[in-house]
């Protein structure tokens, strides 16, 4: 029997793990917590799918809004799978007992979401993203029982097992033991999530820090489009971190506007009409970075506390207990927040990377967002994408064969134990956080060439002392191995953002504000030797 192992236990992962036990294929799902701690509890909007009624709506419709949204750099081919299999993805997740919100018919409610000709975003109040997770939870332990699933946590990935093209397994970090361990497979899948922590405080989890995306870059794995950065428009600022005012505040009819000589200026109306506030993310952000103005307003008062509590009780929840905002009489500042990334490992429209039996799923994975991901994409592609993966894997993938990987384990052992003897004044979080202000400054809403070169420079230093910064003993020892690769994927996302010279979607350049011709397609970024080699993907290796 093929034995996979998924490394990541959020949405994407337990899918994966799901779908493959469904195929009677072994799998070892791993990741340092459990799933109910994954960014995926997060996910507040919903979810997208066609489904049937009399609004008109069509998967056609669906697959032309994603690619637009994306500004047509990701693959027709994996959109239209994407899409097509949206409507069966709805009916699985309600067999597995995820309670959607439902119309006094019994059909499951849909949103407005930006950049979407219809209301197609299914949704389970504003905790989607809780209620998804809590029914595949359930579903992987009962495979678990059955033998078909083995859940491992309290495993950090340190790095993958790869010799002549082949991935052969993984090598992880005990938090518990303090051990290095090996776990062998005939396949690996990386569900490991976004970037968040290159820029500090942002709407998503620290854990998913982009150290996997770095290790595997200095590997050998290629790395695609790093430069879009997705900005939501909607997010409050709390002590902790950024947290995301739902796209379903404007899907409910919420007016973004900023006050100027005693009136409200709704901008977004005043330049796209009645249906402004849902413009696409990269639209909406780019209007408020026009305003100048640090903070503008969302206005959902026009509803009943009734209304709202009934609607979006989450957000009115989530403004009271951080702000002390009641949303049914007050406005609420916002500003825009890092929140996704569409750019992340390459993978073609099987999830495979340019390595042989390594495949990449989720957050982490490059493939059907382009240039700006639509609101309520995310939750769909993570759990079509994981699907993708196990029809691949029943397919047939290579066998690794049984190999010694003592001297990769012994270089594991060897490179924390050089951390250990370092006499630095300064430890791996002060740096850290001096590149995520880094990071902030030179890779923001608007870049340009100057200022990326800076962030480059910065990163340059930083990367010139890491083998210098002080490891704490009392701190987990991912921290001490984990800083060279994540400064390695912050210079990549910086030179990527240097590579392409226009504007398209949430990548802007105001030194390139317009869209150009000879960039209508991804970017690919490679790692050979301490070069970073950027070039067009113009024959579709990787997508179509």
């Amino acid at each position: 029997m093929k034995k996979v192992l998924v490394i990541g236990s959020g949405i994407s992962g337990i899918t994966c793990a799901i779908e493959c036990a469904y195929k009677g294929i072994k799998v070892v799902l791993v990741s340092p917590y459990p799933s109910e701690r994954a960014q995926s509890v997060l996910a507040a909007g919903g979810i997208n799918a066609v489904l049937p009624g009399p609004d008109g709506d069509s998967i056609e419709s669906h697959i032309e809004d994603t690619l637009k949204g994306g500004c047509f750099v990701a693959g027709k081919d994996a959109v239209r799978g994407l899409c097509e299999d949206a409507p069966d993805i709805i009916r699985w997740l309600e067999t597995l007992g995820t309670v959607f919100s439902t119309e006094e018919d019994g059909t499951i409610k849909r949103r407005a979401f930006g950049g979407q000709s219809y209301k197609r975003t299914c949704y389970c109040g504003s905790s989607t993203g809780k209620q998804i997770v809590t029914a595949l939870v359930m579903e992987a332990r009962r495979l678990e029982g059955a033998g078909h699933i083995e859940r491992i946590y309290g495993l950090w990935f340190h790095s993958a097992l790869i010799r002549d093209g082949k991935c052969h397994g993984a090598i992880f970090h005990n938090g518990n033991s303090g051990c290095f361990e090996i776990l062998t497979a005939d396949s690996v899948v990386m569900a490991t999530g976004g970037q968040n922590a290159l820029f500090g405080k942002t709407t998503g989890s620290t854990l998913c820090d982009g150290y996997s995306a770095g290790r595997l870059f200095l590997q050998g794995v290629d790395l695609k489009n790093l430069e879009f950065i997705q900005y939501h428009p909607t997010t409050i600022e709390t002590a902790q971190k950024r947290m995301l005012i739902s796209e379903a505040v404007r899907g409910e009819g919420g007016r973004l506007y900023y006050e100027e000589g005693g009136r409200r200026i709704y901008f977004m109306e005043d330049r796209f009409g009645p249906g402004g506030n849902l413009k696409s993310r990269d639209v909406c952000t780019r209007c408020i970075e026009e305003t100048g103005r640090d903070t503008v307003y969302l206005d959902i008062s026009f509803l009943s506390k009734e209304e709202i509590m009934k609607r979006i009780p989450e957000v009115y929840e989530l403004c009271m207990k951080y702000r002390g905002i009641d949303i049914s009489r007050q406005s609420i500042p916002v500003s825009p927040s890092v929140h996704f990334f569409m750019g992340g490992i390459a993978v073609n429209n099987k999830h495979e990377t340019n390595i042989r039996n390594l495949f990449a799923v989720g957050e982490c994975a490059s493939i059907y967002h382009g240039a700006n991901r639509l609101g309520g994409n995310s939750l769909l592609s993570a759990i079509h994408g994981a699907r993708v993966v196990a029809a691949s894997l029943k397919n047939g993938t290579e066998d690794t064969g049984a190999e010694d990987f003592s001297a990769e384990l012994k270089s594991a052992k060897d490179e924390l134990a050089s951390k250990r003897n370092t006499a630095s004044q300064f430890p791996v979080m002060y740096i850290r956080d001096l590149l995520a202000e880094s990071m902030k400054q030179n890779l923001g809403i608007v870049r340009n060439a100057d200022r990326l070169k800076a962030g480059i420079d910065d990163v340059d230093y930083y990367m010139s002392i890491a083998d210098k910064i002080r490891y704490d003993e009392s701190e987990p020892a991912y921290l001490a191995y984990s800083l060279d690769a994540i400064l390695t994927l912050a210079r990549a996302t910086l030179v990527c953002a240097l590579y392409r010279q226009e504007s398209r979607g949430s990548h802007l350049r105001s030194d390139h504000p317009d869209t150009s011709d000879e960039y209508d397609t991804s970017a690919i970024i490679s790692y050979d030797g301490g070069r970073y080699t950027t070039c067009l993907d113009r024959e579709g290796r990787y997508e179509h």
